[in-house]
C-alpha cells in the first residue's frame, strides 16, 4: 500500500490526502510511466539527457492550470534544447490536444496519468478523495536528481513560477 500523507494539501481550506512519497531535493527522480496518447506510453527515460521541468495540475479545464500551462509553454521557448517542459494531468489525452490546439500550446510534451495514475503515486501528488493530481512542479537534472520541487498546500494557488524557472535556468 502506498504512503498517505494528510495536512499537507486542501482545496478551497478543505483537507485532502495525496499519496505517495514526499521527494526532496537530491532524491533520485522515481520512473512512471504515463500516457502521450490512448496508446502510446512514455516513462523518465525517453527524455534521458534532458533537463525536467515537469508542471503538474489536476485539470487543464481551470483557470489555473490553464494559467499555469500557458506561461511555462510561452518560457520553454526560451530555455532552449537542453531542456524539456513537461506538463502532467489526469485529463485524457483528447482533452489535452484540444486543449493545446485551442490554446496554442505547441512548446511543451503534455502526458497524461489517467490511466495508471503511476506518476502521482510515484512523485507523491496523487489526491486519495479527487483522483486528480495536486499542483506541483518538479525540475530534474540531465541524470534524473530532483534539483527543485514545489509541492503547493492549496491547490487553487499559483506555483511560484519566478522560483522554478531560476532553478532551471541555474541548471544550464
Amino acid at each position: 500500500m502506498s504512503e498517505e500523507r494528510t495536512g499537507v494539501a486542501t482545496i478551497q481550506g478543505n483537507p485532502l490526502t495525496l499519496i505517495g512519497p514526499e521527494l526532496k531535493v537530491g532524491d533520485k527522480a522515481p520512473d512512471f510511466t504515463i500516457n502521450k496518447d490512448l496508446i502510446e506510453e512514455v516513462s523518465l527515460s525517453d527524455y534521458e539527457g534532458k533537463i525536467k521541468l515537469i508542471s503538474v495540475v489536476p485539470s487543464l479545464d481551470t483557470s489555473v492550470c490553464e494559467a499555469q500551462t500557458r506561461r511555462f509553454n510561452e518560457e520553454a521557448s526560451k530555455l532552449g534544447d537542453k531542456v524539456k517542459v513537461i506538463t502532467i494531468s489526469v485529463d485524457l489525452p483528447f482533452a489535452q490536444g484540444r486543449f493545446c490546439s485551442v490554446a496554442g500550446i505547441k512548446n511543451l510534451d503534455t502526458l497524461s496519468d489517467y490511466k495508471f495514475r503511476s506518476f502521482g503515486k510515484s512523485y507523491g501528488v496523487l489526491i486519495k478523495e479527487l483522483q486528480l493530481d495536486m499542483r506541483s512542479i518538479f525540475i530534474l537534472d540531465e541524470s534524473n536528481t530532483v534539483r527543485y520541487v514545489e509541492y503547493l498546500e492549496e491547490m487553487t494557488n499559483h506555483p511560484d513560477y519566478d522560483a522554478a524557472l531560476s532553478a532551471v535556468k541555474a541548471l544550464l
